[in-house]
């Protein structure tokens, strides 16, 4: 039975509107024109094929829904009240295969010391063997160095086929499109003779399959990024973490930009009492310690949340609805930046020819805001938003780490960092559930900034003069 929340609805309509925009530009010369400059970066679209990625591994996670159990009686269907996503169902190996407490990545053994029962009936305090991880080996210490770089060369094998078919149907297809032979189209590729490099986007997609090849080929044997506390695998942490990261990415951003372009038009084309009051309100919200801000609001919502239980189905809805409200209050935080580059930008624009001549004939103010001012102001919000996607994602990661973040029942970079903290104290240290945090978020991160350095290039238009 399928299950909706709040942030599965805003990250659909979310898609929907950009494929919507997608079709809109392409109609628009003045709008496609700075996309298809994107497209010629080689660095650019190798970061988009990062960036989608997650992307999908996100709205595969975001699709929810009530297992279904065993019926108990003749045409009768009972669901779990336990709420899965389809990357559950995916990962299903991973989230089930629980150990008791601490390994390490690819160990056969536990991370600490336990008494153990000799058949003999004598106790031995020794490091007892996972009940997963490594459970296909007779002699973990003899053959589980020898079984890990056999299983890594069959995943990267087996990646390489998929890569090589993946990047023959690749080829097929433009060579179909640009009507040119599969040779020919194979050359044009490899020496960067496409207006899109081709051969920047084959070779990456290559890699990640044959990443993703390998570490799912050692992922049915070992936990190849180690469990944590109770035994849970990190590296299925790490995966469902990313939905969380692109939800406050992306749908912090839907709140803030409309609120953002709105007052900064205002405050730029009508100047007088309106800009007074629009520079008096963000410049009063801006003194505001948005820490601060943010503690009291998640503080206040968690009050109501325990004063009114019964209207929330199950946990998950209620840290959704955490989720939801985080992204909420971040966004009234983050949008006075951009309004005040709107503004500033508005104000040189309303004096410019096409501009007066629209108020000379009559053009109302709206008219004149949507169709002469907004378009002219685009370059703008399009570098804010890709540049403040990858600041809005570590901030959620900070804000998690002094427990004011995401639930501490939602999967989370920042939970996993805050959990960390107890482990690094250990002796031997516990690094490898801050390490999974860290390179998950250190892809996303930099492949997001390498998009918003490309798209700044492309919408700037003082760069593309000079």
């Amino acid at each position: 039975m399928p299950v909706i929340f709040i942030t599965d609805g805003f990250i659909f309509l979310l898609v929907f509107m950009v494929i919507g925009f997608v079709f809109y530009a392409r109609k628009h010369e003045h709008l496609s024109a700075p996309w298809k400059e994107v497209a010629r970066r080689p660095i650019a679209m190798s970061a988009v094929i990062f960036l989608s990625v997650y992307i999908m591994i996100g709205l595969i996670d975001s699709l929810h829904f009530h297992p279904k159990l065993e019926d108990t009686k003749e045409n009768e269907i009972i669901y779990s009240s336990e709420i899965s996503s389809v990357l559950d169902i995916l990962l299903d190996d991973l989230r089930k295969n629980t150990e008791r407490t601490y390994s390490a990545p690819m160990a056969s053994y536990a991370f600490a010391k336990e008494v153990i029962d000799q058949p003999d009936g004598k106790q031995i305090r020794d490091f007892p063997r996972l009940k997963y991880g490594g459970a296909h080996l007779d002699d973990p210490e003899s053959q589980g160095s020898g079984d890990i770089a056999r299983r890594t060369i069959i995943g990267f094998i087996t990646g390489l086929l998929i890569s090589l078919v993946v990047s023959a149907l690749i080829v097929f297809a433009i060579s179909k499109k640009t009507d040119m032979t599969y040779k020919t189209t194979l050359k044009k590729c490899m020496r960067n003779e496409l207006d899109v490099p081709w051969y920047a986007i084959v070779t990456t997609l290559c890699f990640i399959i044959i990443s993703i090849s390998c570490i799912y080929n050692l992922s049915q044997y070992y936990h190849v990024f180690g469990t944590d506390k109770v035994g849970q695998d990190v590296l299925y942490q790490a995966v469902k973490s990313i939905r969380t990261g692109l939800v406050i990415g992306t749908l912090t951003t839907l709140v803030m930009l409309p609120f953002a372009i709105m007052t900064g038009l205002m405050a730029g084309y009508f100047r007088g009492w309106i800009d007074d009051v629009i520079q008096y309100l963000y410049t009063t919200l801006n003194s505001i310690p948005g820490v601060l801000l943010i503690a009291a609001s998640i503080l206040l919502l968690q009050v109501y949340i325990s004063n009114h239980e019964a209207d929330f189905a199950s946990l998950e809805q209620r840290a959704d609805l955490r989720l939801l409200f985080l992204c909420i209050i971040l966004g009234i935080t983050s949008w006075t930046g951009l309004c005040r580059l709107l503004r500033a930008e508005t104000l040189k624009l309303r004096e410019v020819d096409y501009v007066l001549a629209a108020q000379a004939f009559g053009v109302g103010n709206l008219s004149i805001m949507l169709r002469h001012l907004l378009p002219n102001v685009m370059h703008i919000v399009m570098i804010s938003v890709v540049l403040d996607f990858s600041g809005l994602v570590l901030a959620e990661a900070v804000l998690s780490y002094i427990n004011i973040g995401v639930d501490p029942s939602m999967y989370s970079w920042g939970n996993m960092i805050n959990g960390a903290r107890l482990e690094m104290a250990r002796e031997p240290v516990v690094w490898w559930s801050l390490a999974a945090a860290f390179i998950f978020m250190f892809v996303l991160v930099l492949a997001a900034n390498l998009f918003s350095d490309a798209v700044r290039d492309a919408f700037d238009p003082r760069i593309s003069e000079n």
